[in-house]
Order: structure tokens, then sequence, then C-alpha cells
């Protein structure tokens, strides 16, 4: 069974959940490397890189769910579960599969 097609929006909350999926293991390899190894200088470049990243993936994947769900007029519970996707790391991604196979990210007919 293939994937159900993604709207315009969808596939900005694709792109978006994966982007600051990235940046999250960025930051987190970042301060692995400043707090827990002798490469404090390669931790605080890291960490000053994907930092500033993280900070804007994390508000454009915001901005971004807050769109989908008001373009494609999700459910309250979907709207709040995909902003809090974005507090703790990586979940954004398996949220974004998770709301694909369920048909939220598709074209509204």
């Amino acid at each position: 069974m293939s994937a159900p097609a993604l709207s315009p929006i969808g596939k900005a909350f694709v792109v978006a959940a994966f982007l600051e999926a990235i940046t999250w293991s960025g930051l987190l390899v970042g301060m692995f490397f400043k707090y827990q190894t002798a490469s404090v200088d390669l931790g605080l470049s890291l960490v000053a890189l994907f930092g500033r990243a993280h900070g804007l993936a994390f508000l454009v994947y915001v901005v971004v769910t807050v769109m989908a769900g008001v373009r494609q007029r999700w459910p309250l519970w979907a709207l709040l579960l995909g902003v809090l996707a974005a507090v703790p790391p990586l979940v954004t991604v398996p949220l974004e599969i998770w709301f694909r196979r369920i048909g939220l990210l598709s074209p509204r007919g």
C-alpha cells in the first residue's frame, strides 16, 4: 500500500520535522563533545553552530505545525501534539510518519 499524497503544507511539515530532528541531533553531538570529551573547542563550535540552527529550525517547525493544523483542520489534540513534539529530542520524525499514515498531511478534498 502506498502512502497517501501530501498537501503542500504537508510537505513543508515533513521538511520542518526532519530539519528540527537533524539540528537536535547535531546539538546533542556538540554537547557531548563539549561536556564529555577533551575536545572542548570542537564542542563549543558545534554547540554554537547547531544551537543557532536548531533555534531557527524549532521556530520554523512550530510555525509550520500551526499553519498545517489550521489549513488541514487538524483536531486540537493533533495540533497540540505536533507543537509539543518539538520539545523532546527526535520526536518530530516519528510524529510526522504517524501523521502521514493517519492522513493528517494529505490534501483535504
